[in-house]
This record gives structure tokens, C-alpha cells and sequence, in this order.
């Protein structure tokens, strides 16, 4: 079920342009809440943070304390709205940790997806098989994950890119990716196999980063990353890093034009769309072969 807006984002979205509201009528937390009737100031702050899916009727009585004007009242409720719809959603798409919840939210509202990973597939191409791999691997340091719940909620993540309407997704994939060292050889074949269909989509481009390939400057990511922008232009731009334990967030400007441009500087040095494909040509027949 596609989604008009990411929730995350929205939720970023609402709460920013709410603090700035309550900071331009010179109110603190603490005097907001008592107005409101509100126990502590920690459901404001988590709302203002972007920290919890807002219930509108909140919305609706902080937008009354800041006497905000219907024209701007009124886009501030669509976007209360956007923040919260995701609840249906992920009862339809079944468990999902909160780490894949928050790629899935961003997911499913992007107009477009850039990513580069420089050790594995990323998540969004993964096969079936490559993919239970990764989390099983994964179980070595986190014990607690539940391997079936979370291929299901992976390859349920990837039906974004053949939706109706899909994002634009790139994906920059490092050369060394296609060392599998410890893979069983059937799962491999099926990875090459899913992107070369994955390839074939008209959203979906792939391009191999080569091994010693220098980008100008000679400046390396020290880490995989995912960009995200959204159809709204006025809801932020936002990388994920993806890191063992938690995951960050990036969404003001100058942390974002940072990541955007080594995307060039690494598309620079990257195969071609044409040179890529002949590449995994190339693979799938060695596989094949062994």
C-alpha cells in the first residue's frame, strides 16, 4: 500500500514547524502543558522532536494555543494526518522491528532512493535466500531477532519499487560486494539473478563502484548510507547510517549536501548503467559454471 508522505519525515515535519510556533509566542513547555492540562512536559517534547506519531486532537489543541490562522492551520492538520497513518499500514505488512520500521517509513514515502553500500547488498535488493543469510549472521550479535519475522518484513520493504508510482531508486554497489565470500553458491546465483530483474525495472538503477575506482578528491564513505527525498520539497532530505547497533539520522542541510555530493563525486567513478549489467552478465555465467 503505497503511501502519499513518509511518516518519519512527517513527523519531523510537524514537529519542527509546532516548536517554532510555540517559540514565536514566546511560550515555554512547561507553560504549554499547563494550559493544556498536560502531566509533564515530556509528551510535548517527544511530539516537538518527532519522537511519537502525534494524536491530532493534541494537534488540534496545541494549534488553538498558538492561535495559528486557517490557511496555515489547515496544512498543519494534513500533515498531523500524514504523521500518524502508518498504524494500518504496518498491521497489513505483519511484524517489524523499529530499525526496519523507520527505513520502511522512509521507504514508502520517498520520491527518490539513493544508496551505496560498500560490504553488502542492500536491503531493498536482497533476495529471499541472500537476505535470510544476512539475518541469520546477524542473530551471531543479536540473538533476540526473529529470522523469519524479519525476511518477511525485508521483502515486504521491497514491494516499494514495483508499486504503481515507485520511487526513483540508484543503487551504488561496491565491487567488493561481489566477493561472497561464505555464501552457498545457490544463494548467490539467486542474488545475480534478482538483480539483473531488478535492473530491468524503469525505476531501478544499478551501477558498480570498481575496486581502486578513485572518486575526484579521492574522498571514500566511511560507511554505507541511503538518501531519501520526498515529493513535498519542504519536507527534509534525510541519510540514514546504518551502524551495528542503532542507526542515524541526518536531515539538516549542510549534513545532507555532504552526502549528496560524494554521490556525485562516486557516480563519477562509478560503471556505467550499460557496463554494470554486462558485469553481472559476466558473474551469473561464472556462477553458473562452478
Amino acid at each position: 500500500m503505497p503511501l502519499s508522505s513518509s511518516p518519519v519525515i512527517r513527523r519531523a515535519r510537524l514537529g519542527a514547524e509546532l516548536r517554532q510556533l510555540r517559540r514565536r509566542e514566546a511560550l515555554t513547555l512547561e507553560q504549554v502543558c499547563g494550559r493544556l492540562g498536560w502531566a509533564s512536559t515530556s509528551k510535548l517534547s517527544r511530539i516537538e522532536l518527532g519522537q511519537s506519531r502525534p494524536d491530532l486532537a493534541d494537534v488540534l489543541d496545541l494549534l488553538d494555543v498558538y492561535a495559528v490562522p486557517p490557511p496555515q492551520r489547515d496544512a498543519l492538520i494534513v500533515i498531523a494526518r500524514d504523521a500518524a497513518t502508518s498504524r494500518g499500514w504496518w498491521k497489513a505488512l505483519g511484524e517489524m522491528s523499529e530499525r526496519q520500521r523507520t527505513y520502511a517509513e522512509l521507504e514508502a514515502g520517498a520520491a527518490a532512493i539513493v544508496e551505496y553500500q560498500p560490504a553488502v547488498v542492500p536491503g531493498l535488493l536482497q533476495s529471499p535466500g541472500y537476505a535470510r543469510t544476512r539475518v541469520a549472521a546477524g542473530r551471531l550479535l543479536h540473538p533476540d531477532v526473529d529470522v523469519d519475522a524479519d525476511v518477511r518484513a525485508r521483502l515486504a520493504r521491497q514491494e516499494v519499487l514495483r508499486r504503481p508510482e515507485p520511487p526513483r531508486y540508484t543503487g551504488l554497489l561496491d565491487a567488493r560486494i561481489f566477493e561472497p565470500a561464505g555464501l552457498p553458491p545457490g544463494v548467490w546465483r539467486e542474488q545475480l539473478d534478482h538483480l539483473l530483474a531488478l535492473g530491468d525495472l524503469p525505476n531501478v538503477t544499478l551501477r558498480v563502484v570498481p575496486v581502486g575506482a578513485t572518486p575526484p578528491g579521492g574522498v571514500h564513505p566511511l560507511t554505507g548510507y541511503s538518501v531519501y527525498s520526498f515529493p513535498d520539497p519542504a519536507d527534509p532530505r534525510t541519510v540514514m547510517l546504518e551502524a551495528l547497533t542503532t542507526d542515524v539520522r541526518l536531515a539538516a542541510d549542510v549534513e545532507v549536501g555532504r552526502y549528496e555530493r560524494l554521490t556525485g563525486w562516486l557516480s563519477a567513478a562509478a560503471l556505467t548503467v550499460e557496463e554494470t549489467r554486462a558485469l553481472l552478465g559476466r558473474l551469473v555465467d561464472r556462477a553458473a559454471a562452478e
